[in-house]
Order: C-alpha cells, then structure tokens, then sequence
C-alpha cells in the first residue's frame, strides 16, 4: 500500500473514531465516584497513591469512569472514612484498617499487626493465601470491599527527645502511637498517645510527648520532626509492612459492570506496586539528609526488642481468647508468616545481609 493511501485510510478511522477510542468506551456507562482519603495531601506518597489508582481508572475507561480524591478532612475526618463507606456517605475511601482497631482489633490485619509480615509476604498472604478471602468476609458484614492499594513498607521507629537504651527507659515514656503497637508498649510502661499527624510537631516541641512515630525519612522530613527531636530509632516492629487499601460499598461495587470491576482492581494493584516504588526511591535520599543534619539514628538494642516481641504475643494470646474472629484470621496468618520467614532467611535475608556488609 502506497504511504499516501495508508494515511487516507487511517486518517478516516481515527475521524470515525474505531481506532483511537478504546472498545470499553463505545458502550460503558459514565460512572463518577468519590473517594474520601484518610491521608492530606502534602503526603504526596500516601495520599497520592489514590490519586494513581483513580487516574489509572479513568485512562482504562477512555474518561466513563472517574473518581475524584477528597483529603482527610475535605468530606469526612480521616478516621470517619470507614463509616462514610459503610453508610454509603462515599462510594470509596483510602486509609489504612488499623485506624479502625477500636472498632474491631480484626481489622488490623488488612494493614499490619506488630512484628507482623513485611509487605512482600504480605501480598503472599492476600493473593495465595487465605489473607483476601477471609478479610474479604469480614470486611464483607460491614458493607465494604477492601481491595490493596499501597504499601509504604517497613517504617522507622520514630523521633524520640532521649535515647533508649533498656527496657526500663520505655516506662512512663509518653509516645504517639496507638492500637495494638499502643496496647503492646502499655505492658512495658509507655503512655500511648492519640494524636493527629498535624498535632504531632507541636506536642513534640513543647514536650507534651517524649516520642513519635509516623512514617518513614520521606514523610517525616516534611513534617519537620528531626527539628523538635534528636534521636531517630529503627525498625518500627510495629509496622513490617503496612498495608493501605481502597475500601468501596459493597451495593456500589455490586452495580459495576464487570470491565469496570476488573479495572479497578487493576488500577489498585498498579497503585500498589507504585506507592512501594516510591518510597524505596525517596527514602534513602531524605534518610541521608536527616543524618547530615545532625539526625542520631539509633537501633533499638535487642533487649528491648525481644521485651517488645514478648509483650506482643500476650497481646495477641489475650485477643484471640476474647475475639473469635481474631483468633481464626490469626492463626491462619501466623501460620503462612512462619513459613515466609523461614524461606526469606534462606534467600532474601542470607542475601541483604551480605550486601550490607559490603562498603
């Protein structure tokens, strides 16, 4: 075919539309949904990853299906949003489960637990365990579809005014942190603390409380804590790999067309992979300049891990005991953790260690 023939015939496709527009687009309907996030904007990472999978969504749909992103506050508080789905206030929201741990403590597992798995096991746990399944019914009798949208990975230990050095230097430490990380530092003799990531710098500067944990070197630099606390502790055992999700009303999901369904589901996964992508890309760059700063980065000593990891367990045995439902998602995670541990320290971990060592 002659170059000027072919652009002829293709110049009438595109002006009829069969070949630019994609197939989906021709006959979907025009859906506009809204996602009420947990998370402000200035954590472009976590709030962003929303915004990624919503863009995602409209790019698959050629435009029919769109959802706006609302920050914590603009519709709903942040810890409201999962009522607001529930109640069908929003087709959607973006957060994280362990906000909701006052409600149910089960609900924790769609986010992490402490010394819980990492997020690569942890999307073992959803996609070939039994971990999208069983919370998939739980989730399930509040009128809510949880599907995983983001991970920020294993996060730091927070800012701390003075170094920890025993198990005795936690007692009557006030800490910003809560469920089961706040429910497992009670045993040690910490003071959990509530409190809003906005209110965090200033409590911390005026000494209301000795310590705070919040994300990671990315987020935490912006919010501006190595200003108002010196030392800088690692790992944050309390979060190995801190699931987000996209929670949607289930009557809301039911009325998707099935194209829609599986783009959406697609769009969440991208998302996922993203967030992750990011922090590992940004971490380590804000991380340097922390500590050129004159950030002190201090590991927790053993002693107070294991003191740590002790307390956890009675938590989780003292929950399983008043808590069916607890109790069987737990055992079936423990049950798959163990075995992820056991294959990560043969390969992964033997590996990351060695390239640690190395200068």
């Amino acid at each position: 075919m002659e170059r000027r023939s072919f652009l002829k015939n293709a110049g009438v496709g595109l002006a009829a539309g069969t070949v630019a527009m994609p197939a989906i687009a021709q006959s979907a309907p025009t859906i506009k949904w809204r996602l009420a996030s947990s998370f402000p904007k200035s954590l472009d990472t976590i709030y962003g990853g929303a915004e990624v999978m919503a863009a995602r969504v409209a790019e698959a749909t050629g435009g029919k299906f769109q959802i706006q992103v609302f920050a914590g506050g603009e519709i709903v508080p942040g810890p409201a949003v999962f009522d607001a789905v529930k109640d069908n206030t929003v087709e959607m929201a973006h957060t994280a489960s362990y906000y909701f741990f006052g409600k149910d403590p089960t609900y924790a597992f769609d986010c992490t637990i402490p010394f819980g798995m990492n997020n690569r096991q942890t999307d073992a746990w959803m996609r070939y365990g039994n971990g999208g399944k069983l919370l998939g019914a739980f989730y399930g009798k509040s009128n809510i579809v949880p599907i995983p949208c983001g991970n920020t990975g294993t996060q730091m230990g927070g800012w701390f005014r003075k170094e920890i050095k025993t198990v005795a230097d936690i007692h009557g430490l006030k800490i910003r942190i809560g469920g089961f990380a706040g429910e497992v530092l009670t045993k040690l003799g910490a003071v959990p603390q509530q409190i809003p990531g906005g209110d965090i710098y200033p409590s911390l500067e005026k000494g209301t409380i000795d310590a705070a944990e919040w994300v990671g070197p990315y987020d935490d630099q912006k919010l501006g804590f190595n200003k108002v606390a010196k030392y800088y502790y690692y790992p944050g055992w309390w979060e190995g790999g801190p699931q987000l999700s996209v929670y949607v009303n289930s009557a809301k999901y039911a009325e998707l067309p099935k194209e829609y369904k599986a783009i959406l589901h697609m769009a969440c996964a991208d998302a996922h992979v993203d967030m992750m992508a990011k922090y590992d890309a940004k971490n380590p760059i804000a991380l340097k300049q922390l500590v050129g700063s004159g950030t002190q980065l201090r590991q927790f000593p053993k002693a107070v891990m294991d003191a740590s990891y002790k307390a956890a367990m009675e938590v989780y045995a003292e929950t399983s005991a008043k808590n069916a439902e607890f109790k069987k998602i737990y055992d079936d995670y423990k049950k798959f953790m163990a075995d992820e541990v056991l294959w990560f320290r043969i390969a992964e971990g033997s590996y990351s260690n060695y390239l640690a060592t190395l200068k």
